[in-house]
């Protein structure tokens, strides 16, 4: 009987560790939303931040902006 009660004090004391260890470890935010443009040329939808722009149209590369004219 004293054996079954030592084992549950070690995995509750584990547990407890376990527990608080992962409390203090730094969360991730996600990533805020970005906004999706349409690549002018071809209809490619892609994030805003890795088009290439021009004026006010986007472009999925520079190739299809410098095709575009």
């Amino acid at each position: 009987m004293s054996r079954l009660l030592f084992l549950f004090a070690i995995v509750a004391v584990i547990y407890l560790l376990f527990k608080s260890v992962r409390k203090n470890l730094p969360s991730q935010a996600p990533k805020p939303a970005e906004d999706m443009v349409r690549c002018a040329y071809c209809g490619v939808h892609l994030p805003a931040g890795e088009s290439v722009s021009a004026g006010d149209a986007h472009f999925c590369c520079a190739a299809h902006r410098d095709a575009q004219g």
